[in-house]
């Protein structure tokens, strides 16, 4: 037994998440009635998204306490490259919806479900969240929240001794012990997820709103693997693709599957740690990329509130798209202070055309019935693209030093790393 467990965990987590999607989407077509499979899927995103508001809360704290004066961080162009990647991604969305206009069979309206009032409401939601009780926030996973305590209690701490910062240290590396344990359990989880969608939904999300789909997925695909690398090529001046890649296999597959920029946050981190990126910089980068950089759902809102529009007539000039490319991406940031996410701020897309609630509410509900698949790519995008943009910015000031930067030099700097904190 001990034998079958080293063999196991010697095989690549990716080429074992692999075989675990195989099994779970077989199994999903065979004995689509076995439901306890799918309890495997909802205790791993559990796990995560339970371990991940306290790995940030004393991760973040502790990187702070720990920090040294003269030591620079990438916080300002992270959040710059964060902002225009997501005014990016809402721009191909509207470019994309004149190209291909979308018309809906409309859905039942949403039910139980209250969308905001205006951008006003949403951003109140969003600075109301900052101010939360922290212990509140933890337990909510209230990461806007999580993080503005554990900055604050993170620069009191700076002055404390060093010994209460080796413990803050000490329990930071603990949570990420149990962290990569439950990583490690991903296959399985993995499994009970694809076993989960494909025994629950099988093609009719396809054929209903099979058009629609390929809008939302093909702008997603395209700011994933054409305006993101371009964003990043022009920081870096390098093939963008290695590390393109790489953080779309190691971030947005598990993104893809757990459907949770909170879950995903544990994977996130570890990923940053393989590429040996700065600690101090990805452990408030990482939690707030995912709570504002939001390009997957910048394209969810702009791409269905035009299609609204298509579907009772209304023509938008280039002006009015130009405002809904910026609301949709200073809504998309915010998204995560409203429940439902970005589906709950169509409605506040939709009143720009004046388009009525009732109406609006029809297509929410649409969304809700492509969600499987809609959010499903937007998490992946979002979260993928957080490793990606941290990790731009640190390649970008290491050729501002004059130093190469290639992949190769990303791995041997995470070599180096991983060797001097065995």
């Amino acid at each position: 037994m001990k034998n079958l467990f080293e063999k196991w965990n010697s095989i690549s987590l990716v080429k074992r998440i692999i075989c675990g999607m195989i099994i779970g989407a077989v199994l999903g077509m065979a004995v689509p009635n076995a439901k306890a499979i799918a309890i495997l899927g909802s205790l791993f995103v559990g796990a995560l998204k339970a371990v991940a508001p306290v790995l940030v809360f004393f991760l973040v704290i502790a990187a702070i306490a720990q920090h040294k004066e003269g030591h620079k961080t990438n916080m300002k162009q992270i959040i710059v490259l964060y902002m225009i990647g997501t005014l990016v991604a809402s721009l191909v969305a509207v470019i994309a919806s004149f190209a291909f206009p979308v018309t809906l069979v409309l859905a039942e309206g949403a039910k139980d479900v209250t969308a905001p009032g205006g951008i006003s409401e949403v951003l109140k939601t969003l600075l109301m969240n900052a101010v939360d009780n922290p212990i509140n926030a933890i337990i909510n996973a209230n990461f806007i929240g999580i993080l503005t305590w554990s900055l604050i209690f993170g620069f009191a701490l700076r002055k404390a001794s060093d010994r209460t910062k080796e413990i803050l240290v000490d329990v930071s590396d603990a949570i990420s012990g149990a962290v990569r344990a439950v990583i490690s359990l991903a296959p399985f989880g993995i499994m009970g997820l694809v076993f989960d969608t494909v025994s629950t939904n099988g093609i009719s999300v396809f054929t209903n709103y099979g058009k629609l789909l390929l809008v939302l997925v093909g702008c997603m695909l395209f700011v994933a693997l054409v305006a993101n690398p371009i964003i990043v090529w022009l920081n870096i001046r390098t093939n963008p693709y290695p590390i393109v890649l790489r953080t779309l296999k190691d971030s947005g597959l598990y993104a893809f599957f757990t459907r949770s920029s909170a879950a995903n946050i544990p994977v996130n981190m570890k990923l940053c740690k393989e590429l040996g990126l700065d600690e101090d910089t990805y452990s408030v980068s990482i939690p707030l990329g995912a709570t504002i950089n939001m390009g997957g759902a910048a394209i969810t809102i702009a791409v269905l509130a035009l299609a609204a529009a298509h579907t009772v007539g209304i023509k938008v000039d280039i002006a009015t798209a130009v405002i809904l490319c910026v609301l949709s991406t200073v809504s998309a940031c915010g998204a995560s202070g409203v429940a439902g996410g970005s589906l709950l701020l169509i409605p506040l897309a939709c009143s720009l055309f004046g388009i009525n609630i009732d109406i609006a509410m029809q297509v929410v509900g649409v969304g809700f019935i492509i969600g499987v698949i809609q959010d499903s790519c937007e998490t992946g995008l979002n979260s993928s693209t957080d490793v990606l943009f941290t990790a731009t910015a640190e390649l970008c000031n290491r050729r501002k030093e004059g130093r190469k930067v290639d992949y190769k030099t990303v791995k041997a700097d995470a070599k180096a790393y991983n060797e001097a904190n065995l």
